[in-house]
Formats: structure tokens, C-alpha cells, sequence
């Protein structure tokens, strides 16, 4: 009789999308599993609106995790100019869901005993035969595979790429949400049912419905999240931008509490003199908002002997694909497929093969739809600035995944 293969041992650093959509479909796969997340409590609260890719839920689905109920509806998309005005539409149904819907969703379908809170990844040994990671708390553990899902600043990736840093795109998000029982009856019925613009020059701001906090999806107790891209040169604006009461300067982002008020009410002056009224009207209904410096990631390297990186710890696109969690999908199902094979080390560099590319066209194309934002342009830049910015680009591009799965 052929002899049993033993289980074999995957250690997933990071507990957020892309460590648990990889961590499920390993153990889907038949590996045994341990998750290791710096945070000392959960994730939920985290984040705000995000679009749920068809490409994505269909991977939730293999997993078999119920998605019928993942977010809102809508079925089509409008831009509204200064006043107010219906300018353009389009028909383009979708779903919009919350970070917290999906990561619930992920993280109740992964086992609580492998799951570990406060285990702060720190460095690690390999050789032909197991790796070993070092956590800060003095613990160890060895494994078979070790998967860096640790995102932006990941602690992996340093390992291996020390010089791959995330690098400013040249402007910022002001992200925000509004109770969907706080909007006037008026500017609810203009928005509600669509995935809505408003286009100031060389600025985006765009807003949709979500769940509320707990994933209520009933009508009333929804939730209406705005994100605002504006221009921002990185000398003197971002640090301006990023530094809170006490004069610290942060680096890469700052935490919404400590976000100063002239900040906010240069933002909020901003709103009522470049925004549709509805669009102003929500930006002064905000309580917390959130600012978000946007960057590019980009690695040469997934595959790393037994080591390989996923998600945003490997790129990180702009927002406007709405790639981020597709992306955490479609890299974790091409990893769990790969290690089906016994050689661990060669399982991983088919995983980068296949992977690297696609990653660099979502990058690519993140960067040509967001050019026409950036403080400052090259003369490239410019000529991808005129061809995205039009409204009816806006439209058709936006969110959507087009690019990357047509045949």
C-alpha cells in the first residue's frame, strides 16, 4: 500500500483578508494551519466600504462560505457635477460590501484554537527541510511553509526585500461613513441606489451604500461610505497632512483620532466649494474621518525557499481597480494549488511565476487610473491623466476587473 502522506504544517503571519483566505484554503487543501496576528484583539471595526468582485465572491463560494447576503446592491453608476446635476449614468450592477462583512465572514470560518492574537512576527531560519519563525514574545514555531500576509509594512517582506518600501502616489484619500437614518430623504433617494462621482478637477470623490457595523443589510440601517481623492505634493502637504496636535509627524498613516482639526475643516472648506450639494451635505454629517495616504507596492520576489508573500504585503495597488481583496483571493488559491505538490521550495516559485505578472498588471493599470490625480506629472503621466479623467472613463473604469480576467 502506498504510505501516507503526514500532514504537513503551514504558519500564516497576519490575520487580516489575505492571511485568512490563504490559511482557508491551505487547510481546504489538507494542511494544518496556525495563523499568527500582531494585533492584541480582533480586526473588526477595521476599514470601510469596499467592492465585492464577482471573481472574488466566487472564491468565498469554493470555500463554501455563504455570500448571498455579503453587501448592497446597485445596478448602476452616475456622476453629478458642481450643482448637483445628473451629468452621466451607466448601468453596471455590483455589490458593495464592508471590510468588516467580509473579514467576519473569513474569520468565523476559520478555527479560534489556530488562530493567535498578540504573536508578533519577528524573524525566522529556514533550510531544506522546515522553517522556523521567532516571535517577540520569545516563542517559536516550525513549520513546512511560512506565508507572509502581513501587509504594507510587512515584517516578512523585509526579510528578503529590505529596499521594497511603499512609495507615495502623490495624493490622499478623506474616507468617511454617514448612518444611512442621517440622510435627508432627498440627497438618500440621489444616492442610495448607485455607485455615485463627483469630479472636481484633478480630483475624485465617489460614495455608495454598505452594511452597518454588525452586517445589517435591512433598508434604514445601512451605511454610506464617501472616499475623496485629492492632490497632495509630499514635502511640504503630506507631512502637513500627517501630523497630529503634538507635533509628531507620522510615517505612512495616521491614526483618525489624531488627525488635527484644521486639517478637517480644510478638508471640509474644500467640500463646499468643489462638491455637489449632496455630496456637501454628507461631508458635514462625518464624525470621525479617516485620511488615507495612497501608495504603490511593488515586489521582484514572492517565493523565498520555504517563504512566500501574498496580498498587500507584496503589492499594493491603488484603490480605484478595487483589485485589493481579489487580488488576496486569487493569490492565495494559486498558492494552495501550488503546494499541492510535495516540493515546497518549487510549489513556491510556480506560485510566483504565475502570480508576479498578474500582480504587475494590476499595479500598472491602478497607476494609469489614478494619474490625473497625483500633485505632480511627467509628460506620460499627463497624456494618462487626459484619457482616464473624462467622466465617461470614469464610468466604464472605475471598480472594475475587466482588464484583468478577459480572455
Amino acid at each position: 500500500m502506498p504510505q501516507r502522506r503526514v500532514q504537513r504544517r503551514a504558519l500564516v503571519i497576519g490575520g487580516s483578508m489575505s492571511g485568512l483566505l490563504a490559511a482557508l484554503m491551505l487547510r481546504r487543501s489538507g494542511w494544518q494551519v496556525d495563523v499568527f496576528e500582531r494585533a492584541e484583539s480582533g480586526l473588526a471595526g477595521r476599514g470601510a466600504g469596499i467592492v465585492a468582485q464577482a471573481e472574488m465572491i466566487a472564491r468565498l463560494g469554493v470555500l463554501g462560505l455563504d455570500t448571498h447576503d455579503i453587501g448592497v446592491s446597485v445596478a448602476k453608476r452616475k456622476i453629478l457635477d458642481r450643482e448637483g446635476r445628473l451629468v452621466a449614468s451607466s448601468v453596471c450592477p455590483q455589490v458593495l460590501t464592508a471590510w468588516e462583512r467580509v473579514y467576519h465572514l473569513l474569520r468565523d470560518a476559520f478555527p479560534g484554537a489556530h488562530y493567535h492574537l498578540g504573536r508578533s512576527f519577528k524573524a525566522l531560519q529556514q533550510n531544506d527541510s522546515a522553517v522556523v519563525a521567532y516571535f517577540t514574545d520569545g516563542g517559536t514555531e516550525r513549520a513546512d511553509v511560512l506565508i507572509g500576509a502581513d501587509g504594507l509594512r510587512s515584517t516578512v517582506r523585509q526579510q528578503f526585500l529590505p529596499l521594497v518600501v511603499p512609495l507615495y502616489a502623490g495624493y490622499v484619500a478623506w474616507r468617511g461613513l454617514v448612518a444611512e437614518n442621517a440622510l435627508p430623504a432627498q440627497i438618500h433617494q440621489d444616492l442610495f441606489d448607485a455607485l455615485s462621482f463627483c469630479l472636481p478637477s484633478g480630483e475624485q470623490f465617489l460614495g455608495y451604500p454598505i452594511a452597518a457595523p454588525d452586517d445589517d443589510l435591512r433598508p434604514g440601517r445601512r451605511r454610506y461610505n464617501i472616499v475623496w481623492y485629492r492632490p497632495a505634493e509630499p514635502h511640504h502637504e503630506l507631512p502637513w497632512l500627517l501630523t497630529d496636535d503634538s507635533g509628531v509627524v507620522h510615517l505612512v498613516s495616521i491614526p483618525p483620532p489624531l488627525i488635527r482639526r484644521e486639517a478637517i475643516a480644510a478638508m471640509r472648506e474644500a467640500a463646499e466649494r468643489l462638491l455637489a450639494p449632496q455630496f456637501r451635505a454628507i461631508v458635514r454629517l462625518l464624525q470621525e474621518p479617516l485620511l488615507q495616504p495612497i501608495y504603490d507596492l511593488e515586489s521582484s520576489r514572492l517565493a523565498f525557499g520555504r517563504v512566500a508573500i501574498i496580498g498587500d504585503a507584496a503589492f499594493v495597488a491603488r484603490p480605484h481597480v478595487a483589485a485589493g481583496l481579489s487580488k488576496a483571493a486569487d493569490d492565495a488559491a494559486a498558492l494552495a494549488t501550488a503546494l499541492e505538490a510535495d516540493d515546497v521550495a518549487g510549489a513556491l516559485r510556480q506560485f510566483e511565476a504565475g502570480r508576479l505578472p498578474e500582480n504587475r498588471k494590476i499595479i500598472e493599470r491602478a497607476r494609469h487610473l489614478g494619474s490625473y490625480l497625483q500633485a505632480t506629472r511627467n509628460a506620460e503621466e499627463e497624456e494618462r491623466s487626459t484619457l482616464h479623467s473624462i467622466p465617461q472613463a470614469v464610468l466604464t473604469e472605475t471598480a472594475l476587473l475587466d482588464f484583468l480576467y478577459a480572455p
